[in-house]
């Protein structure tokens, strides 16, 4: 089978590409040809195909505002992709297209082209974010609450709210988007969506997508499984006997939206490190961390700063004991998730199917995890991990405690469901034969069809 995969950016930038390349290894060793669309970048990984790639779009960078409004034209139509596309079309002639991000970017004008009115290629779409039925993305208004209003399809909520950025500008721009794929049918050019955790299908579901979407849980490819055995660490109670500072592990953007400042909170909270400022604080507080354990967080993002002036003003024993450690990434991130006793997953946006808890399971490390979107269904109680409620310290708080209790027994337990969830449902060649199976479906549907 001949298989166009198109993604927005060619290098390893997020969790969309991580799945975008994962997906091409796993397709290629089923023995099917893969050709790839994209957006040119310094950072790309080489491809004969990059020849056909549009050329590059910054709508955030450190431009000028004459080439941020010349860009911005492109937005929402861009004929450079369609004439592109169209070429590549006819080299590579597909059985199938597999989109993933494309918006701003690429943009689903591709879906116009040429080629694809003469030849009905069946078209998946690989939802990793809310933008089918949200114009901000994340379904997070501009107040910083979960909203739903945009299910109704009238996307100039997002105006009034400020939802982009919490600029009405910029939200004016992304509604206009929304509205015009609304209106020039560009959804409906797209045979099959494929939502990466059952909350997602409910909401692309209610978003009027319902008939179309399926659920497929990302997966991890066989080399990340591997890695994630080579540093589960199975003795993780005999290295805090033997000196070893058991600790909590965040691994993620430090931005609001992944509520890391809620967590350093909770932690604090939870080690008696912040002064209550009244009675009945102090009065709900039932004990506190064993002063051995410790709070890791990897990473970077907007947020550092107010993370470090928190840590700085609850004293010196919390910085001697929430460790900020910057990014990390490949076998030496991997290392820290393996030796964490729990990570956390600590959303306050209605996150997917984060990898980050995947690769978490895969290193036998439980999860703390937020009742938010996608991440329940990662997070059996008791079994892989705990939940609590998004946003919420004293819930969290109330979560780091009760892993820390966790004995010695229990945790072997809980280490092996989590090996068992990720061997069941998390498998690369698992997931590209279920795919392939649903090309095919779609390929004899428009056989029949013709």
């Amino acid at each position: 089978m001949r298989i166009l995969l198109v993604n927005k950016y060619f290098y390893r930038k997020g969790g969309a590409e991580t799945y975008f390349f994962a997906l091409a290894e796993g397709l290629r060793a089923l023995g099917h040809d893969v050709a790839f669309f994209s957006m040119q970048h310094p950072n790309n990984e080489p491809s004969y195909w990059s020849k056909y790639f549009v050329s590059e779009k910054d709508y955030v960078g450190d431009i000028s505002a004459f080439k941020k409004i010349q860009e911005a034209s492109t937005l929402i139509y861009s004929f450079e992709a369609r004439r592109k596309f169209e070429a590549l079309l006819e080299e590579f002639k597909p059985d199938v297209i597999h989109m993933n991000n494309v918006h701003r970017q690429l943009t689903l004008s591709i879906l116009d082209a040429p080629y694809l009115k003469k030849h009905h290629v069946p078209v998946v779409y690989t939802a990793h974010d809310y933008i089918l039925v949200c114009p901000a993305y994340t379904m997070v208004n501009g107040h910083g609450e979960v909203c739903d209003a945009c299910l109704d399809k009238h996307f100039m909520h997002a105006v009034k709210n400020a939802c982009v950025k919490g600029s009405r500008a910029k939200s004016l721009l992304a509604s206009v988007e929304a509205e015009f794929l609304k209106y020039h049918h560009s959804y409906d050019k797209i045979d099959a969506i494929i939502a990466p955790s059952e909350f997602m299908k409910s909401k692309l579901d209610e978003g009027g997508y319902a008939g179309r979407t399926i659920t497929m849980q990302n997966f991890l490819t066989d080399s990340q499984m591997a890695m994630g055995a080579r540093v589960a660490n199975i003795h993780k109670f005999d290295d805090a006997q033997a000196g070893a500072r058991p600790y909590f592990l965040f691994f993620g953007r430090l931005s609001q939206e992944k509520g890391i400042l809620t967590l350093v909170k909770a932690f604090l909270q939870a080690a008696g490190l912040e002064r209550y400022a009244d009675s009945d604080a102090a009065a709900g507080h039932k004990g506190f961390l064993p002063d051995t354990w410790d709070l890791h967080i990897v990473g970077d993002g907007p947020e550092r700063e107010a993370i470090e002036r928190l840590i700085a003003s609850a004293g010196p024993q919390a910085v001697s004991r929430i460790r900020l450690l910057g990014y990390r990434t490949g076998e030496d991130l991997q290392r820290e998730v393996g030796n964490a006793r729990f990570s956390v997953l600590s959303s306050e946006w209605r996150e997917n199917m984060p990898y980050s808890g995947l690769e978490s399971l895969a290193a036998q490390t439980p999860i703390i995890g937020a009742g938010i979107g996608g991440i329940p269904e990662l997070v059996e109680e008791g079994k892989t991990g705990f939940t609590f409620e998004s946003g919420n310290i004293t819930d969290l708080k109330d979560g780091l405690l009760k892993a820390a209790a966790v004995d010695e027994d229990i945790y072997g337990i809980m280490q092996r469901r989590c090996v068992e969830y990720v061997t069941l449902r998390c498998g690369q060649q698992a997931y590209a034969e279920q795919l392939v199976d649903r090309y095919a479906k779609l390929l004899n549907l428009g056989k029949n069809g013709n």
